[in-house]
């Protein structure tokens, strides 16, 4: 198998998304030239690939591609869905598996966030999608069933696998010179983030507020969906009557989660606040360590003095940094509100190979990406407004540490990037190796019109 069919049999795991109605092969180099019948066109012991699989991951794929992924044939395509059925069935075997529970609350998550698109609406979907409700969740289970067990799979067989310096060299010395990557210019960027502390007159106006809802439903002149969907600042929920779905112990906020448990199925909370803002919650149902809940979310509102004290605050940090009397890493770790990166040292990473050595095409924040272009290496900005989508008006000072001119790839400066280069080598070899073995465990069957891709074959 080549290294470019394993990448893309783990990129196509993650990607295939729930696709309903018709579809449309703009783009395709093969045009539609009427309805293709669907048929099985390979099967793995009980599970099957359709060509109308083929058909949705290839323009998935095609999708992708134009957004800097290499285009992939079809045949690369088909194997690579595949060999995901081999991993599916060779986990059954193995007995790598994942919970009803575990997929039930991931599917009910993503069927609210898509509803939620639609207004909340179930009645239109199918107009919109030619499927009920019932028919998109029960889809959404399989297809999300199969994503769980490849990635369990996946983190099994590369279970334990490092990576040492010594095998980052190799992998490098074996890249000829004319072929060594050439990197964009990078940047290296810190933030301290100050999120401003609403004055209590405030707060206590929104608890006044969410009580006034909480008696409204008690006495029956309104009910909770109406005043989610009025009320409630959570754009996620509020087209949901404020239903949020399942959740696991430890995946919502401390506070909205202790409170949510003290409850009965059906009672409703006193407010309740959080770092999101306050919340008036009701339990639904309860399974397992898993529960569902509804909510309406009110978010206090910094007043202008609570903003100016926040950037006196950083404006003060921003003193002592440029005196020398703190680093500026030291003071992120202690001060920055913003989890993501105080605890690297307020550095921006990224998320690929955990390094901090940015290209400026990575700094997906239009504001930071203009805001650099005026700073000079080595300044820290004055105290920066800034909104954040899910908690409002912040405050934040940007460190500029260094900028690396584009390069080709050298040891000294891209060890990360060649390094995560070499897991990945590594991971498809032993995944290969694995695949060469699995083959003979099950049963493959590939309809006669996919015999020239040669699927699985050895190479």
């Amino acid at each position: 198998m080549s290294k470019f069919k394993f990448i893309l049999a783990i990129f196509l795991g993650c990607i295939i998304q729930f696709s309903f109605g018709q579809e449309n092969e703009q783009g395709s180099t093969t045009p539609v030239t009427g309805q293709v019948l669907d048929k099985i066109v390979a099967k793995v012991n009980n599970y099957i690939v359709l060509e109308s699989d083929v058909q949705r991951a290839y323009l998935d794929a095609i999708a992708q591609s134009r957004q800097g992924f290499e285009t992939p044939s079809r045949c690369d395509v088909f194997e690579s869905l595949l060999i995901n059925k081999l991993m599916v069935a060779k986990a059954e075997l193995d007995s790598v598996m994942v919970s009803d529970a575990e997929v039930m609350i991931q599917a009910d998550q993503r069927f609210a966030m898509m509803l939620a698109q639609l207004g909340g609406d179930e009645s239109i979907l199918p107009e919109v999608y030619g499927k009920t409700a019932d028919q998109m969740k029960a889809e959404i289970e399989e297809s999300l069933k199969e994503q769980l067990i490849i990635q369990r799979m996946q983190v099994r067989i590369t279970e334990g696998l490092t990576v040492s310096p010594a095998e980052v060299r190799r992998f490098f010395n074996s890249i000829p010179r004319d072929s060594l990557p050439f990197f964009s210019a990078e940047v290296t960027v810190g933030q301290i983030v100050k999120k401003p502390v609403v004055n209590e007159g405030v707060k206590n106006k929104i608890v006044e507020q969410l009580k006034g809802f909480k008696k409204m439903i008690e006495d029956g002149t309104s009910d909770f969906q109406t005043l989610a969907r009025q009320y409630s600042e959570d754009p996620g929920s509020a087209a949901m009557g404020g239903e949020l779905g399942f959740f696991r112990r430890g995946e919502l906020a401390p506070e909205y989660e202790a409170t949510a448990l003290g409850l009965r199925p059906g009672e409703i909370s006193d407010p309740v606040e959080t770092m999101f803002g306050f919340h008036m919650i009701q339990l639904l149902e309860r399974r397992g360590n898993s529960y569902n809940t509804r909510h309406i979310l009110i978010r206090p509102l910094p007043s202008e003095e609570d903003i100016k004290k926040a950037e006196r605050y950083l404006d003060s940090l921003r003193t002592q940094i440029n005196d020398g009397k703190i680093a500026f890493a030291k003071a992120a770790k202690e001060y920055s509100d913003d989890r993501a990166t105080s605890d690297n040292g307020g550095f921006f990473t990224d998320p690929q190979t955990n390094s901090s050595r940015l290209t400026l095409r990575t700094l997906d924040d239009p504001l930071l990406y203009f805001t650099l272009d005026t700073m000079k290496v080595g300044t820290t900005t004055a105290p920066m407004r800034f909104e954040d989508e899910r908690e409002g008006t912040k405050v934040r000072i940007l460190y500029y540490k260094e900028r690396f001119p584009a390069h080709r790839a050298n040891l000294d400066d891209d060890y990360e990037k060649l390094k995560a280069a070499t897991r990945r080598k590594k991971e498809d070899e032993l995944l290969s190796k694995w695949f060469l073995t699995a083959k003979e465990d099950v049963f493959i069957d590939i309809d006669p019109s996919y015999d020239r891709c040669e699927a699985l074959k050895d190479r």
